[in-house]
């Protein structure tokens, strides 16, 4: 089966470079364009279930997805983005500004950073890979997991058995989907951050943040 990892579409927050964490940020109106070519996209692709993160900007795109395939959107709070704690609702200077230690440790070892009021990159790996676990057991067709950016570098980490420390290795944008074929009991990438779909509105609207 195939496990297909969708980011949601854009924010204001995602563009102003904010930490968005559990804070329920709507699309913005390029992100629903995003949403609406992702669903083009996988138009004709057989798509048995689609799982998302319960915020409404990954839910929102996970809408514009299952409404091709007749399809109700099942909602896993296990996909939700990571706590970012007393980070979340601040600019990138901001946590530079209050927290520089913290966020140099943050941007060279991820892995080790427990964020404050937060979570850690293995808190998000241990809840964010018992959904996959489960959605592997229950399908044998494909899934989509909408889901965030964060969720979908650690998962990446994860199922190609590499540890949290290549966190910033991988690049995740918005609407990027990334596949994961399950074959004799191990995971397959057979596509990562495909945004091809996304041309129309221009590379320059992409963002890894």
């Amino acid at each position: 089966m195939d496990i297909i990892l969708a980011r949601h579409g854009e924010t204001a927050w995602n563009v102003g470079e904010v930490f968005r964490g559990r804070a329920d940020i709507e699309l913005d109106e390029n992100g629903r364009q995003q949403a609406g070519l992702l669903g083009e996209y996988l138009r004709e692709t057989r798509v048995e279930a689609v799982y998302s993160s319960p915020l409404k900007r990954a839910l929102d795109t996970a809408k514009a997805i299952a409404g091709h395939h007749g399809l109700e959107v099942k909602l896993e709070d296990r996909l939700n983005d990571l706590d970012f704690g007393e980070w979340e609702g601040l600019t990138v200077p901001e946590v530079k500004d209050r927290y520089g230690d913290l966020f140099a440790m943050w941007d060279s070892r991820p892995e080790l950073v427990k964020l404050p009021g937060g979570e850690t990159l293995d808190d998000v790996r241990r809840r964010a890979l018992s959904v996959v676990d489960e959605v592997v057991a229950r399908h044998s067709g494909k899934a989509v997991l909408v889901t965030h950016r964060v969720v979908i570098k650690v998962l990446v980490c994860a199922l190609l058995g590499l540890d949290n420390s290549h966190f910033w290795n991988i690049m995740v944008d918005t609407c990027g989907l990334t596949t994961f074929r399950c074959q004799r009991g191990h995971f397959v990438l057979i596509r990562h951050n495909d945004n091809s779909f996304l041309r129309p509105l221009g590379k320059g609207r992409l963002a890894d943040f």
